[in-house]
């Protein structure tokens, strides 16, 4: 029989796990990943993000190639509410990402949006995965050219950051970055 310490313990680890699996997310999305982005959702899954509806599996096929064509990307996940129901937990997580993009002519312009994910997260065999995942934009804002982001600034080397040749991407030796906790 669990006390009541143990149940606030499993508690805690199942709002860790939550938010480790946010983290693979911004992870696999930055690094155009699309093994890693699969792996934070169950098979089944669906999203609905913006232009886009349908499942999981088609969103990763639809979205790997949207962000190759862009120059970078970078998510940034802020407040994380997680309200548990067992073996089910919603959860709603702030977002803003920044996006470098290039117009048909070439020139570069940069992207910053802001919203929720609102997420339907399940745990099946000790894994938590999201199940259904809806994306709320609350704001955007485009600006022209502000700078190159891979042009040195104040004596600092900018690296890519996709999956290709990622630092994190052989951080002790692996070939492949750690996925879970």
């Amino acid at each position: 029989m669990m006390n009541a310490s143990d149940s606030a313990v499993q508690k805690l680890l199942a709002h860790e796990d939550i938010r480790h699996c946010l983290m693979r997310y911004a992870r696999a999305i930055d690094r155009c990943d699309p093994e890693l982005l699969g792996a934070v959702y169950w098979p089944e899954a669906t999203d609905s993000h913006g232009s886009f509806e349908g499942t999981a599996a088609a969103f990763i096929d639809w979205v790997i190639p949207l962000l190759r064509a862009m120059d970078q990307t970078m998510h940034l996940l802020g407040n994380i509410l997680i309200e548990l129901e067992g073996d089910k937990a919603a959860v709603e997580t702030y977002f803003t990402a920044y996006h470098r993009i290039r117009r048909h002519g070439g020139e570069p312009y940069d992207v910053i949006v802001s919203g929720r994910y609102i997420d339907r997260m399940e745990c099946r065999n000790g894994e938590w995965r999201i199940g259904e995942r809806r994306v709320v934009y609350d704001w955007v804002r485009e600006f022209e050219d502000s700078s190159d982001w891979s042009k040195p600034v104040l004596g600092l080397r900018f690296e890519s950051n996709r999956i290709e040749n990622d630092p994190s991407y052989t951080l002790f030796g692996a070939a492949r970055p750690i996925q879970s906790a």
